[in-house]
């Protein structure tokens, strides 16, 4: 259940659940506060406490997409940035998940997603370098307590960088509770959590998800789920038997392809008029409901020129 003071502040924003706040082990003078913006609802958060707990410091929302995003995360990258009244700095390798794993001839899975790293960390720490000096400087990462394993290898791979993790602090706090205290100030969450989603990455594409997130992304988009079995089917043409997923049976381990996992759920093909060419991307983004959205790509700009 939702604690927060339904009561606005003065800046109209309603008040945090459980008295969330960002402290932080850098407060001696002006210091930049970077949110690693996801468009998910944890650094949205994240944003919403550091830009509370330090309104006269600057605050850059830095976000890498790798743009097979579902198109509502950047109508709700658009909706926050007005409301919080930073631009979205946006940086990009330039491609997509797939076409990383084409490259480096390795299929991405729960194990071992080289996506991240590449297609995140790899651009936003060369506009770190570019841009910022670590001394005066903090990263934030909205991690949720669900999430606490992850924070030794974030804070080794971003040193030096300082890395913060607001959220952690707030252990009582659950994912519902920051999704209604996002509606309460005005915004609606992206559409992933209401389908049941655990994040808003890669428009429900993501790699490290396990059998239950790839069957929900069959029911909830079978077109995209499709795209994905195809782009594996051709990987493992190219370079043998191997797949996203694992399935454990007596003890011993083997790939699971997506073409399996729709057989078995006994779901056929989707319309033939769905099929995309993964050569032509922006056809495949406009069929597939993935990308950002020239709408949403105009508003997002609007914000960086005010």
């Amino acid at each position: 259940m939702w604690l927060g003071v339904a009561e606005p502040l003065r800046s109209g924003r309603p008040v945090p659940p459980h008295n969330l706040s960002a402290p932080s082990t850098k407060d001696d003078g002006p210091m930049h506060r970077v949110i690693q913006w996801s468009g998910g609802i944890g650094s949205w958060a994240t944003a919403e406490l550091v830009v509370r707990q330090h309104p006269d410091d600057e605050v850059t929302l830095l976000f890498a997409g790798v743009l097979i995003e579902d198109s509502d995360l950047y109508r709700f990258n658009a909706d926050a940035s007005e409301r919080l009244g930073i631009p979205i700095t946006r940086v990009c390798d330039g491609r997509t998940p797939f076409g990383l794993f084409r490259d480096s001839r390795f299929l991405g899975n729960a194990r071992i997603a080289p996506c991240s790293r590449a297609l995140k960390q790899l651009p936003c720490r060369r506009w770190l370098d570019d841009h910022l000096d670590p001394a005066n400087t903090v990263l934030y990462v909205g991690l949720e307590r669900s999430e606490l394993r992850r924070v030794p290898g974030i804070v080794a791979d971003w040193k030096p960088w300082s890395v913060e993790f607001p959220l952690l602090h707030h252990t009582s706090v659950t994912k519902d509770d920051l999704l209604a205290w996002c509606r309460a100030s005005g915004l609606t969450p992206p559409r992933l959590y209401r389908l049941g989603f655990a994040h808003n990455n890669c428009g429900g594409l993501c790699v490290r998800g396990g059998q239950a997130h790839w069957h929900r992304t069959l029911r909830e988009f079978p077109d995209r789920f499709q795209w994905y079995d195809q782009q594996e089917q051709r990987f493992r043409a190219e370079h043998g038997n191997v797949a996203i997923l694992k399935r454990q049976h007596r003890g011993r381990t083997s790939p699971l392809p997506l073409q399996q996992v729709r057989a078995e759920a006994g779901m056929a093909g989707v319309h033939p008029g769905a099929m995309v060419d993964e050569g032509d991307l922006a056809r495949c983004m406009r069929v597939l409901g993935l990308g950002e959205r020239p709408r949403d790509r105009r508003r997002r700009l609007a914000v960086a020129r005010q």
